[in-house]
């Protein structure tokens, strides 16, 4: 077990784990090491985790990214439109993920047991593999609370429930995705200012995008908070980041965002530049930990960062070379 990694206190502790999960996976993981190989990095030379070549998330849609000589026990599976080329993420131990999500979410929420949750994830229950849903499966078991539960397309039962959780003053989680959300607020409104609104981002074409001060300006207004909270989790990751409010994510000790150039894949930017998301996610142990996601995005000198945006595809320039 790598139970060590979710013990990290500071950076030096993070380079440390993330160098020697690097040749671990270097080691293990096929596909991870052609890749490595292809780009002429040899492991020896490698002594930050800066150094560290990040895997192109497309990976994730053609190749089986595990350690050899493991079974998944589970493969969560991204969503898509018909026809699409959807990411799997097979997952050789599930303690990892659990012990992942649940030690995060305890340092960003506090104990589970006290607060309710309610989901609300039309799009992510009606189909199957989603990670997001395993995670708040634990988390609705979890909580000692008789309200915590999932609502579909039910929305007066839940804005029932929030009425009599509001009564009853008792912490609540109401996680969402964001097109759910703007659904439930068209025809319910509620003065819940202790109410943590937690949207997992996305409108799954159901809606136009919006950006995100539009977007969370309506969700305050609709909930009757101050600000709305957010998750930054994928299929091809084991950990998440949350947001207290204002687009501003924070990591888990064993998680880390870094802004790569969008025309030279290979090169990190500097704070407060923007850029394309590398993630390292040592949860990730027994696939690969170093991630070249598709998200636009910006790193600020406290270690928080926001999200920008999504390449296009035309716009991914270097990195559509390396998959090839």
């Amino acid at each position: 077990m790598v139970t060590h990694l979710f013990d990290i206190s500071d950076n030096h502790q993070f380079n440390a784990a993330a160098l020697a999960t690097f040749r671990y996976q270097y080691e293990h993981t096929l596909v991870y090491r052609q890749y490595v190989t292809h780009l002429g990095v040899q492991p020896d030379q490698v002594d930050h985790y800066t150094k560290i070549p990040f895997l192109p998330i497309q990976f994730f849609k053609t190749q089986a990214i595990i350690v050899k000589g493991t079974t998944p026990e589970i493969t969560f599976t991204s969503s898509g439109t018909t026809g699409m080329v959807t990411s799997r993420h097979p997952v050789a131990n599930l303690q990892v993920y659990e012990m992942s999500f649940r030690k995060a979410f305890k340092l960003f929420y506090g104990d589970i047991e006290n607060t309710a949750i309610l989901a609300l994830l039309p799009s992510y229950l009606e189909r199957s593999g989603s990670s997001l849903i395993y995670m708040v499966d634990d988390l609705i078991k979890s909580s000692c609370q008789e309200e915590s539960n999932y609502f579909l397309y039910n929305h007066e039962d839940l804005y029932q429930v929030l009425q009599k959780l509001h009564i009853k003053g008792t912490k609540t989680i109401l996680i969402g995705v964001t097109y759910a959300l703007l659904d439930f607020i068209e025809k319910y409104t509620i003065d819940f200012p202790d109410l943590i609104v937690m949207e997992t981002g996305g409108m799954k074409g159901q809606r136009r995008e919006m950006v995100r001060h539009e977007l969370h300006e309506l969700l305050c207004k609709g909930f009757g908070t101050s600000t709305i909270h957010s998750e930054y989790g994928m299929t091809e990751l084991l950990s998440q980041g949350y947001s207290y409010g204002r687009g501003l994510f924070k990591t888990p000790p064993w998680m880390k965002i870094l802004i790569r150039d969008t025309n030279d894949p290979l090169t990190l930017l500097d704070n407060r530049k923007t850029g394309a998301i590398n993630v390292i996610d040592l949860a990730n142990y027994y696939s690969c930990s170093f991630i070249a996601t598709q998200d636009l995005g910006r790193c600020h000198e406290n270690h928080d960062f926001e999200i920008l945006g999504r390449f296009d595809n035309a716009d991914i320039r270097g990195c559509n070379l390396l998959v090839q």
